[in-house]
């Protein structure tokens, strides 16, 4: 069943995980809807950008509900939470596509009634979308091939766990990673496999992949799901010696406990909760007549991080971003 949470968090924690300024609002003031339309709600990367949405819709005043489907792949339950915000009455969606195409169509209906449309995280493919606040995606595949690169000497024999094929995070962090390889001059993409979202299905994939490729010497993993399947795969088949999985994308407990004993080399982390505080305070501002100050696209940082770096307190923020 999916579930649909409206939470609020308290005003003065709000304050000091945004590290804004309060707003000083009129208690007059029209309080907007805003409906937050996100691809999952079973993570740690999700769980940290609902904090930060939460954290900006307490201080707009705002009223937030928050929506997922039970399934990373389940773009039509995104469009069914959407046209469901719609007649709810929200007055702005933010948004993350499962689909980049396919979400499109849902995305323009609301747009068409009259619903401001934030892209977050994952882009759809729609000309009706406000402002986007999310990762430079490709560049961040480009600092994964990098890290492994600099990680490794001699020739490197690379396997690739992607997810989402059709969503547009998941396939630009691909490409800027087989694209920073192959200018390296010395490493080979040997396979590359779709996924589900899971680890469980990620972590078979990723066996399957080293079992048939025993060569790979470089393993990349693009986002939290894969890269913990892809961590226990290696785990299991005691390769966490001689391969380099490098890189892991996004960070939870059992990640940086694998980066801590050896098991994963480096996490590629992104700015989640700025994504949610960003995403709802571009709603507020957008919806208020303050549109001129939202940009049309904000890139919000994204952090390697390695064992060598990984008690600096600039990545133990990015690492826990409301600790």
């Amino acid at each position: 069943m999916t579930n649909c949470v409206k939470r609020l968090l308290p005003l003065a924690l709000a304050a000091a995980l945004a590290g804004c300024t309060m707003q000083a609002t009129d208690s007059n003031a029209t309080r907007y809807q805003v409906a937050l339309v996100a691809k999952s709600k079973d993570s740690e990367f999700w769980n940290a950008v609902f904090t930060g949405a939460e954290a900006a819709a307490t201080e707009y005043n705002m009223q937030l509900t928050i929506a997922a489907p039970n399934s990373e792949e389940d773009y039509e339950e995104q469009d069914r939470m959407i046209e469901k915000a719609v007649e709810d009455g929200a007055q702005a969606i933010v948004f993350s596509a499962i689909d980049y195409e396919k979400n499109a169509a849902a995305i323009d209906a609301a747009a068409a009634a009259g619903v401001t449309i934030i892209g977050i995280d994952s882009a759809v493919d729609s000309a009706h979308v406000a402002a986007y606040i999310g990762a430079d995606n490709y560049g961040a595949g480009q600092m994964a091939a990098q890290s492994a690169l600099d990680g490794m000497d001699g020739q490197l024999y690379v396997g690739l766990i992607n997810y989402e094929v059709n969503g547009a995070n998941g396939r630009d962090r691909e490409q800027g990673a087989r694209d920073a390889f192959a200018d390296s001059g010395r490493a080979e993409v040997v396979a590359a496999m779709p996924t589900h979202s899971n680890a469980v299905s990620a972590r078979s994939e990723a066996l399957s992949m080293l079992r048939e490729h025993p060569e790979i010497n470089v393993l990349v993993a693009f986002n939290e799901a894969t890269a913990v399947g892809a961590a226990r795969a290696v785990q299991q088949m005691h390769r966490a010696d001689d391969l380099w999985l490098g890189v892991a994308f996004d960070s939870n407990i059992e990640t940086i406990d694998a980066l801590q004993t050896g098991v994963v080399d480096a996490l590629i982390v992104q700015n989640t909760y700025g994504m949610g505080y960003f995403g709802v305070e571009s709603a507020y501002k957008l919806l208020a007549g303050q549109g001129s100050s939202v940009e049309e696209s904000t890139v919000t940082t994204t952090r390697i991080i390695t064992r060598d770096n990984v008690f600096a307190m600039d990545k133990q923020k990015a690492l826990f971003p409301f600790e």
